[in-house]
């Protein structure tokens, strides 16, 4: 009787990347194929689609390190990003590897790793482009709410408590203060620990409205990261890119991703954005947020993304961008100007 044969190699993440860069093997003419780096995955873009390719990590916050925990994670990006797009995330492929060691999409042979493959989106249309360019008027913003506001209005209210919202709020402004206070990021404590006192006094003073927010169904399964560049301002919008990883990142108040949203206008020099994003909402929901808590959700989503700036700086090939450290530094300005208008 014959022996089965040996499991086919892994050929690793360098070798997909540079096979999936060639442009062989795409359903689709690919020339010219580009390819773009982020912290967890490669994205490659054809002329009509896009292919994102996550790569084996695995951190605190998700695992990544195997075939079968990538492609699960496909799935749900799959089915979660379908929440808030249209005919954009349109099925996940498999990358196999024959007897020969040729890669291939969705053929004979052991499936390596697994692709998501969207449409591609116009570049012109983006959120963050449009604002860059001054482009991004009244209407563009009050679509975008609308289908927010429709994807709120039908979401589940979660069952917090008020007592459990506030200190889901100060476990993670503790969080950030550790991460951020870090020796080796060399960031202003004095900064920080200023930041962190007022943030927690500014949690103590408008407890009772934060626990009203928890009591009376506000906080959802949102989208987690909702920033200008995950928008496209399409009829319909199409708003991508949640953090499918983790549903605790995706728990929140509506009012906090909004005003995430707005404190990434802001950051790309459209602050006056914000007023229209929370009058719409507001027309369309009944929900009229508290000022002093979306500016608290502003300055802790600041931290956030100062925290995530850093961490580039724990791989070697950013470590010496000077791009990172100022662009937490960005933040922690905003941080500290937010916190500041929510106390006064």
């Amino acid at each position: 009787m014959p022996s089965n044969p040996k499991p086919l190699t892994d050929p690793g993440l360098e070798a997909k990347v540079a096979w999936l860069l060639t442009g062989c093997g795409y359903a689709e003419p690919a020339t010219g194929v580009k390819g773009i780096e982020t912290h967890m995955s490669w994205v490659f873009l054809t002329d009509r689609h896009a292919y994102k390719l996550k790569k084996p990590v695995r951190f605190s916050y998700l695992d990544f390190s195997t075939v079968e925990a990538r492609r699960k994670d496909c799935m749900e990006e799959l089915r979660l990003n379908r929440r808030l797009s249209q005919n954009v995330y349109l099925e996940v492929v498999a990358l196999s590897l024959d007897a020969g060691g040729q890669l291939h999409f969705s053929g004979e042979g052991e499936i390596v790793d697994w692709l998501v493959k969207m449409r591609r989106l116009p570049a012109g249309r983006m959120l963050d482009t449009m604002i860059r360019e001054r482009r991004a008027g009244c209407e563009d913003i009050d679509s975008v709410v609308s289908e927010l506001s429709r994807f709120y209005l039908q979401s589940a209210p979660l069952a917090v408590t008020p007592e459990d919202y506030l200190n889901r709020l100060a476990a993670t402004l503790a969080e950030q203060f550790g991460e951020l206070g870090n020796a080796e990021f060399a960031l202003p404590l004095a900064l920080l620990e200023n930041i962190y006192a007022r943030q927690r006094d500014a949690l103590e003073r408008f407890s009772a409205l934060f626990g009203e927010r928890a009591a009376s169904g506000k906080i959802v399964e949102g989208h987690g990261d909702l920033r200008p560049e995950h928008i496209c301002v399409e009829a319909p919008p199409q708003i991508i890119d949640c953090l499918e990883f983790s549903r605790d990142f995706r728990i929140l108040d509506r009012a906090d991703e909004l005003a995430f949203l707005a404190l990434e206008c802001e950051r790309l020099g459209a602050p006056e954005l914000k007023g229209r994003i929370f009058k719409t909402y507001g027309e369309l929901s009944g929900d009229h947020p508290a000022p002093a808590l979306v500016h608290f959700h502003q300055s802790q989503r600041a931290c956030l993304r100062a925290k995530m700036s850093i961490w580039h700086l724990k791989e070697a090939a950013l470590r010496d961008n000077p791009r990172w450290l100022a662009q937490a530094r960005d933040y922690l300005r905003l941080a500290r100007e937010h916190i500041e208008a929510c106390l006064r």
